[in-house]
């Protein structure tokens, strides 16, 4: 989850929402990539949750990271809760039950995020094994009970878990127990930032099922493929899903504005205190009138809280967040960049990808996204398989990752990157599936070897 943005400069208006969108638009030469990545802590010796305090917690990896790499501590309260590199680059934030989130840096091309998540991993390494601490690549929890993991210390954190039980079923899980990777990447307008959100609103399930990854749950098979992706599907509707009105005529800045403030607010934030307002409206502060904060009109922190605090499947901020797929192991991770980099980057990719989906409706869309958690690549959406697609939708991004040409040092172009996901469709078989089938044999109904198997 985002780091809590500090800017206290009054809003007056809708308007002036908008307008904060806006300033996302950037020209094409100057669009980045950030790729994020979750892990899940774990004890080396017995495979069991890492806590918060103590000689060999959480804090005490943050300690050891902060000093290697010299990057400022993020506070709440006593308590450090992330690193920020302040020369502009990325940032270590925690998840709700200690998953170590990299917010990557904004970087021009695959190659530079395919570095930087080497050397992030070779620093968690240098800092965390000495403590008997390693990292899982997976998308949900395999073994532990929602009791038995910890609460990291985070103020909006404790408001969320409040609040999620009285909107569905599966939200704490959502918070404590799941892992994903997804990448955030730029617009040229607002014509350019609807096409691609409509894009990757309509093949999101297609990434879901191509990066499964979480098929366990408290040491035993749960059913699906991707648990992680159907966790979303009972964790608030207000704030989650497949957006169907986006596809409709007028969809613009302006609508994700009126969607955003009809979403349900958290929290504020003011000062290091946050205000529990789970449940109230943003339009009562936009308009000076809320109850919890009579008189205050909102700030453009609390716009940008806010919107971090929505999620669907594809998320706009001043930047698109495509966020279908569980988190993995190392390679990946740079498949999911080079997947929509090749997509949406390329003109002509783009044009490709939306004649692809652009038939679909509301419906055809909805049931593509609620069979892919259990199906994967057996799912199907009108007279074709996921996998079909697939196989059809990495093409198109190999043909723009080409067409691009960044190259590497050795002459490589960022295509290759996506040899993971080319050999998930060509066998046919999800990384969960994979899984499945080691449990079900040399692993003899254990979920012990995924701690080996999956480890960074």
């Amino acid at each position: 989850m985002a780091r809590d943005q500090v800017d206290m400069t009054p809003i007056e208006s809708r308007d002036e929402l908008v307008r904060w969108l806006e300033q996302g638009v950037k020209p094409p030469a100057r669009f980045v990539i950030g790729t994020e990545h979750e892990k899940l802590p774990f004890t080396l010796t017995r495979h069991e949750p890492v806590p918060y305090e103590g000689p060999r917690g959480i804090r005490a990896i943050l300690e050891s990271m902060r000093d290697l790499l010299g990057w400022e501590e993020i506070r709440e309260g006593e308590a450090i809760i992330g690193l920020l590199d302040v020369t502009g680059g990325g940032a270590i934030s925690l998840e709700p039950g200690g998953q170590f989130e990299l917010s990557g840096a904004p970087v021009a091309t695959v190659h530079e995020t395919s570095a930087e998540l080497i050397a992030h991993l070779v620093q968690l390494r240098e800092a965390a094994t000495p403590l008997g601490i390693g990292f899982l690549g997976i998308g949900m929890s395999p073994k532990w009970t929602r009791a038995e993991t910890p609460v990291m210390p985070k103020g909006r954190y404790r408001i969320m878990a409040n609040y999620m039980p009285k909107v569905g079923t599966l939200g704490l899980d959502m918070m404590f127990r799941t892992c994903t990777v997804q990448v955030n990447l730029d617009f040229s307008s607002e014509a350019d930032m609807v096409k691609k959100l409509r894009v990757g609103l309509a093949l999101q399930p297609v990434a879901t099922a191509m990066f499964a990854n979480s098929p366990f749950l408290e040491g035993k098979p749960n059913g699906f493929l991707s648990y992680r992706s159907e966790i979303w599907r009972d964790t608030d509707p207000d704030r989650t899903g497949m957006l169907p009105w986006a596809f409709e005529p007028g969809m613009g800045f302006e609508r994700w504005v009126d969607y955003a403030l009809d979403v349900p607010m958290y929290f504020v934030k003011r000062g290091d205190r946050y205000v529990d307002v789970a449940g109230s409206s943003f339009r009562d502060l936009l308009a000076g009138r809320h109850s919890a904060l009579p008189g205050e009109r909102a700030t453009i922190s609390d716009w940008a809280n806010h919107l971090t605090t929505l999620f669907p499947e594809v998320r706009l901020k001043r930047y698109l967040e495509m966020r279908g797929a569980d988190g993995g192991p190392w390679a990946p991770l740079c498949a999911l960049p080079a997947l929509w980099v090749g997509l949406l980057y390329d003109p002509a990719t783009l044009d490709a990808a939306w004649d692809l989906v652009k038939g679909w409706g509301a419906d055809e869309r909805q049931l593509l996204r609620d069979q892919v958690p259990r199906l994967g690549l057996r799912a199907r959406i009108g007279k074709h398989s996921v996998r079909e697609l697939a196989r059809e939708v990495v093409a198109l991004a190999r043909a723009g990752l080409e067409r691009r040409a960044r190259r590497d040092r050795s002459g490589r172009d960022e295509s290759h990157f996506l040899a993971p996901i080319e050999d998930v469709v060509e066998r046919g078989e999800t990384p969960a599936e994979a899984l499945l089938a080691r449990f079900n044999g040399e692993w003899k109904g254990s979920v012990e070897p995924v701690f080996a198997a999956l480890a960074y």
